[in-house]
């Protein structure tokens, strides 16, 4: 049995107190129907900037009533400092997923990235100190390792952040250290590579390749790819991505906590690759595009050529054992992809 699947059995049997932001994503949305799942009580906050009723409403379709009464949602904005006290009360865990995630838009809109980005993420910090929360997890990024060349990505060893984006996402790695030695507080953060599944939004700036390309399958439309498709990236299910954030929270290794772990599959996937697999996934319910191929257009200016993640520190300290490889994960995902693109 891993130390996952222990987890889980314990969690049954002793129910706690979660706290999610950012609970109508993508990623939030899928911690709460694990959670929820494993009768656990949830706290949810979300102001739907980039979150969606409809993936709240898919959790409750998937959950059992008595599951779906454990959860209560709050419709808050993580920049109100007094609403995330009020949050964090009485709870034992938090998950704070909550971010505006996009490059582009942290390009275009520092000043309100920054104020999701680092005076929410202090917010949430704070509260949770003061509401003596038991584990604070935070989603951190792969962004953070900036024009760093070496592969695979060690969490110790970063180079120049990028975008404004990525400047939040160091600065909340920053805030944590400086609790655990100011106040004794220690959080756990998490580099995201490239999560994808159900509820992925196609049209959301995180990741959004592999929802595209089965839309563009699906809906007989050019599928485009920058380059010569031989850029590769460390793509992860969702399901590990839960995987992570869970043994994060409730690990009783001291030695664990106050450090940021990648959280990938440690796997390299050319973008021809994944073509090719999502191709023949789609062609299951549309045959027609077996034969089709991309179109290959100029290399994007700043894309980064590959990335993969160094996991062993992961796997090592918080019991981390990825189940699902991309071609796993697509096995997974595919049919939400076909119902819901």
């Amino acid at each position: 049995m891993t130390t996952y699947e222990k987890l889980k059995t314990g969690l049954i049997a002793e129910p706690r107190t979660w706290l999610i932001t950012g609970v109508a994503g993508f990623i939030g949305s899928n911690l709460l129907e694990t959670l929820l799942g494993l009768e656990q009580h949830v706290i949810g906050v979300d102001n739907f900037s980039t979150g969606h009723q409809h993936n709240l409403d898919a959790v409750q379709s998937l959950v059992t009533g008595s599951q779906w009464q454990r959860f209560n949602f709050i419709n808050m904005d993580i920049r109100d400092a007094d609403a995330c006290m009020q949050a964090c009360k009485g709870v034992d865990f938090v998950l704070h997923q909550a971010a505006l995630g996009s490059v582009p838009r942290s390009i275009e809109e520092p000043l309100t990235t920054n104020a999701n980005n680092i005076t929410g993420f202090l917010n949430m910090l704070v509260a949770a100190k003061d509401s003596n929360v038991k584990r604070f997890v935070y989603a951190a990024s792969s962004s953070t390792y900036g024009d760093h060349p070496g592969l695979p990505k060690q969490e110790d060893t970063i180079g120049n952040p990028l975008s404004p984006y990525a400047v939040t996402k160091l600065v909340n790695e920053l805030y944590a250290s400086v609790f655990n030695r100011t106040y004794g507080f220690k959080s756990i953060g998490l580099r995201y590579f490239n999560i994808f599944g159900r509820r992925q939004d196609p049209e959301g700036a995180y990741a959004a390749v592999m929802p595209k390309w089965f839309a563009a399958l699906i809906n007989g439309e050019e599928t485009f790819i920058n380059g010569d498709g031989e850029t590769s990236r460390d793509f992860c299910y969702i399901d590990n991505c839960v995987q992570a954030n869970l043994l994060a929270a409730t690990t009783s290794n001291d030695a664990a906590t106050d450090q940021v772990y990648n959280v990938a599959f440690g796997q390299r996937t050319t973008l021809n690759e994944l073509y090719r697999m999502i191709r023949e996934r789609v062609a299951v319910a549309h045959p027609d595009c077996i034969d089709r191929d991309p179109v290959y257009r100029d290399f994007r200016a700043g894309d980064v050529r590959h990335s993969l993640a160094d996991i062993s520190k992961s796997e090592q300290l918080l019991g981390y054992t990825p189940e699902y490889s991309v071609s796993a994960g697509l096995d997974e995902a595919a049919q939400w992809y076909l119902d819901n693109i």
